[in-house]
């Protein structure tokens, strides 16, 4: 059971996107700069924020979400949101959604030819809409935010520091303390990754005292070899901020733009995260005067209709959607005119031990996301590329996962493409309220031809129930 103050939830989250449009407003005119930067406020023309695709991104999935419902997001619904209602081409866009249309599904999508971009900002950028949607639970937050950032980054660094933002703006709502707050989020993505390193990095540049300019160099240095519009080095950045900053919100937003690179993205995050720990009194009145409410695009759709036109209109939607978002998950969120408070019951931890699980748990690097139905849910991995020359081998694992109340006992026939071969079980049994998943595996053999894609339909014929699961195996020529 969680309880909110409806009015202070409110103002947190009105803050989180007034902080998010003054960040990219800021930021935006030193985008690209490599050296260390002397910013000492804006310098566009005062009363319109700038156009900002990080913000731009999270109006479609919002829109997702209301016509979907918070469970029918997932990384292949979200696919569909990409394709249909986001136009830009450049960089990791560009590639994932060319992949989609290649019939290369997410998180395979951000995959395969995407070696420069799927380490790349584009992900971590739009976090914001998942922290807000279940304050004060960022675990199912990121699931969330795995669903959106694997589709253009699929399990790189990229998807990374996307659970990462999303866990540390979603903890705010409960957590006042900005350290704290970091290391928390920390713990939730791979230790070994290059986004994890880098934020150890800029905190122990804090701690040793030495000065935001030297710390900036040591964040470049590290993360040299990757190059510039890199999430680890961004990221790094917005720990600088946060941590020079000081809980200043001006201190904060002009440390983070004087590191410079992505400065619009750094920025943006740096003041969404601030609005949501301290409301609209602690962003700067002028500030605030400098930027409005409106909300001005630049990556949607002109035909699209449906977008929010303001930070109060984005807020009031996202308002309307919390309840939903945390039945969706079998949570209770009520409004109290008291303080927040959380009470984690018997109940909620077993669901969250069973079912809040990393999203990283039984995949491989090549694998993508098969929905079957509102309790069957499939994962297709491969451990290799998922390319093939004739009269060649390939491991195929599905893990499914059952939602439901009961056993799901299946039968499995394949159908094949001419030519290809397959020894499979034939029989599935899929344990209750995903108290284990359920792991099928299978050689498959090509024939002597192999077309552009290539697809093997796994038919589950389950028990009891009027249609069967199909699952589509793409393997590639």
């Amino acid at each position: 059971m969680i309880y909110f103050n409806k009015e202070k939830l409110r103002d947190k989250i009105y803050a989180c996107w007034i902080g998010k449009n003054i960040g990219g407003t800021l930021g935006g005119p030193y985008e690209g700069h490599s050296e260390f930067l002397d910013v000492q406020g804006f310098i566009t023309e005062k009363g319109e924020p700038l156009p900002n695709d990080d913000l731009d991104l999270q109006l479609v999935f919002l829109c997702a979400v209301e016509e979907l419902g918070p469970a029918g997001i997932n990384p292949a619904s979200l696919s569909e949101y990409w394709l249909n209602y986001i136009p830009p081409a450049w960089n990791e866009y560009g590639v994932g959604k060319s992949n989609l249309r290649a019939g290369i599904p997410a998180p395979l999508s951000g995959e395969l030819f995407n070696e420069k971009w799927k380490t790349s900002n584009g992900a971590w950028i739009r976090s914001e809409l998942w922290a807000c949607l279940t304050p004060g639970y960022p675990e199912l937050a990121a699931k969330f935010a795995f669903a959106d950032a694997c589709v253009d980054h699929g399990l790189a660094e990229g998807t990374h520091a996307e659970i990462f933002t999303t866990y540390l703006e979603c903890n705010a709502f409960f957590n006042p303390d900005i350290r704290g707050g970091i290391e928390a989020a920390l713990k939730e993505i791979p230790q070994d990754s290059r986004v994890a390193k880098t934020i150890r990095l800029a905190m122990e540049c804090y701690d040793k005292g030495m000065t935001l300019k030297d710390a900036r160099e040591a964040v470049v240095e590290e993360t040299k070899d990757m190059g510039w519009f890199q999430a680890p080095i961004n990221i790094g950045f917005v720990i600088l901020g946060l941590m020079y900053g000081e809980g200043d919100f001006k201190k904060s937003m002009l440390a983070t733009v004087n590191c410079g690179d992505d400065t619009d993205c750094t920025a943006a995050t740096v003041g969404a995260y601030l609005g949501i720990l301290y409301g609209m009194d602690g962003i700067p009145k002028d500030w605030l005067e400098y930027i409005g409410d409106d909300i001005i695009n630049i990556a949607v759709d002109k035909s699209y209709r449906k977008i929010p036109k303001t930070c109060t209109e984005l807020t009031d939607r996202i308002m309307n959607l919390i309840q939903p978002a945390f039945r969706s998950f079998k949570f209770t969120a009520n409004w109290t005119e008291g303080d927040h408070q959380a009470e984690r019951g018997y109940e909620e931890n077993w669901f969250l031990e069973r079912t809040i699980r990393s999203p990283f748990n039984h995949r491989t690097k090549y694998c993508y996301d098969v929905p079957c139905s509102p309790f069957l849910y499939a994962i297709v991995c491969f451990e290799k590329e998922p390319f093939m020359k004739a009269n060649e081998e390939l491991e195929v694992k599905v893990v499914l996962k059952n939602g439901s109340k009961e056993q799901v006992n299946g039968q499995v026939n394949l159908l094949l493409p001419e030519g290809f071969s397959c020894d499979y079980p034939h029989n599935l049994q899929i344990a209750r309220d995903m108290d284990e998943d359920c792991i099928w595996k299978a050689t498959v053999r090509s024939g002597d031809v192999v077309n552009h894609i290539n697809r093997i339909i796994m038919d589950i014929t389950i028990a009891g129930r009027p249609l069967p699961a199909l699952i589509p195996i793409n393997i590639f020529g």
